[in-house]
């Protein structure tokens, strides 16, 4: 059964930075493409970034230059490292796997930028 269990979000000031992870069991995460997604209040969950299992790697245009998406295999552990934060980067942060033929989520982590 996979499971993919996030931390690390909170409250920071605009240009802060946080790290969130997203711990995988029932899957390794090098095997499947990993993503993070993000909702804020009121708008519709987009993808934030995605690190595909060759380790290439895709960012939304929004957060390109600021965010880096990662691994650790032996932790089986997926992060978004978030730098320069803005009030807009303000969601609720979830990571996902697709394991055909279904999708898999985490419960979310929220983040909160301060101005």
């Amino acid at each position: 059964q996979v499971q993919l269990v996030e931390s690390g979000g909170g409250l920071v000031q605009v240009g802060g930075s946080l790290r969130l992870s997203c711990a995988a069991s029932g899957l390794t995460v090098d095997s499947y493409a990993m993503d993070w997604f993000r909702q804020a209040p009121g708008k519709q969950r987009e993808v934030v970034a995605t690190l595909d299992r060759w380790g290439g790697t895709n960012y939304a245009d929004s957060v390109k230059g600021r965010f880096t998406i990662s691994r650790d295999n032996a932790k089986n552990t997926v992060y978004l490292q978030m730098d320069s934060l803005k009030p807009d980067d303000t969601a609720d942060y979830y990571c996902h796997a697709y394991v055909r033929p279904r999708n898999y989520w985490g419960q979310g982590t929220q983040v909160t930028v301060s101005s």
